[in-house]
């Protein structure tokens, strides 16, 4: 396969995912919006949200002070924004339309679909949308994307690039989200174990669609370290950090039965999924929580560099 038609396939495969996340860190800020302030009235995180995804600069320099309804526009609609949801799913279909004929009928057609249905939303009035409407109506599109690319394109290199771009882009997803509860949205160490703790875990589990698989494996009280577990190192949950690295490793160990040759980026990515899956919670909390999940995205950023030089620049296999 050509190296621009595989960058295609991964890029693509990685906007997708990003649009998901970005309309789940919507839903998380809406939650998080209507708890009560610890010290009364109402909470907004919303700076929180954009701080997580890297935005807040930019959000700032084009609207100000952070409202809710801007930030909603900004990540939802706003086009300067590359993280919006707009933005990625136009990006998707880009790259989709120009490998168009190593996509199948079904795959294609849910990805236009989705852009076509959101540029739509784009000409309705924005009184008449609803928050809830836009992230439920993202994750259903992204969900029938990846059930057609899932049920019936060829298990060929193509759709391993695909997988090495949902693997390494979903555990970046996870960790932001992951952060932004424990680092960015607490108050301080001393609200751990509080309501308002507890109210933030739930909703973080909500926003991965995980609150029902989670009470299924860690019955009884909810606690930080069975959620840690549950995002970092449970390998059922398909969203954790271990699961995402350990796809984007059997990806690559496809991509070298297709082209009979390992890699320096398979190499890296075997040392982390051994790392990772020989953790538990008890070293994660006592090297601290924040301080793992930036090495993760340091290392799972160094996996993605790693992909590019040795699949995604022409260089010969």
């Amino acid at each position: 396969m050509l190296s621009r038609t595989a960058s295609h396939l991964y890029w693509m495969a990685r906007y997708i995912e990003r649009a998901e996340t970005t309309s789940r860190l919507l839903e998380v800020g809406a939650r998080n919006a209507l708890l009560p302030d610890i010290g009364g009235g109402f909470r907004n995180d919303w700076e929180a949200i954009l701080q997580s995804n890297g935005s807040l600069p930019a959000f700032k320099e084009k609207y100000g002070d952070p409202v809710q309804r801007n930030i909603e526009t900004f990540l939802f609609f706003d086009s300067d924004n590359p993280s919006s949801v707009l933005s990625c799913l136009s990006a998707a279909r880009e790259n989709a339309r120009v490998v168009r004929t190593a996509l199948t009928s079904a795959s294609w057609d849910a990805i236009n679909g989705a852009y076509q249905e959101l540029k739509q939303f784009q000409r309705t009035e924005r009184s008449k949308l609803m928050l809830t409407d836009l992230t439920e109506w993202t994750l259903r599109a992204t969900s029938l994307i990846r059930g057609s690319l899932d049920a019936t394109q060829l298990r060929n290199d193509g759709h391993h690039f695909m997988g090495v771009g949902f693997g390494i882009e979903r555990g970046d997803n996870t960790a932001r989200l992951l952060d932004v509860k424990y680092y960015v949205l607490l108050p301080n160490v001393t609200y751990v174990g509080s309501g308002l703790d507890q109210s933030q875990w739930v909703t973080l589990l909500r926003s991965m669609s995980a609150h029902r698989s989670f009470n299924w494996i860690y019955p009884g009280e909810l606690t930080a370290a069975k959620i840690a577990d549950f995002l970092i190192i449970n390998r059922q949950f398909s969203r954790s950090l271990l699961s995402s690295v350990q796809q984007v490793s059997d990806s690559l160990d496809k991509l070298t039965d297709c082209y009979g040759r390992a890699t320096p980026a398979q190499g890296k990515t075997r040392e982390f999924l051994f790392e990772l899956a020989e953790t538990s919670v008890e070293k994660i909390f006592d090297e601290g929580l924040h301080e793992f999940l930036t090495r993760f995205l340091l290392r799972n950023g160094d996996i993605a560099a790693a992909v590019q030089e040795s699949y995604l620049e022409g260089m010969p296999l």
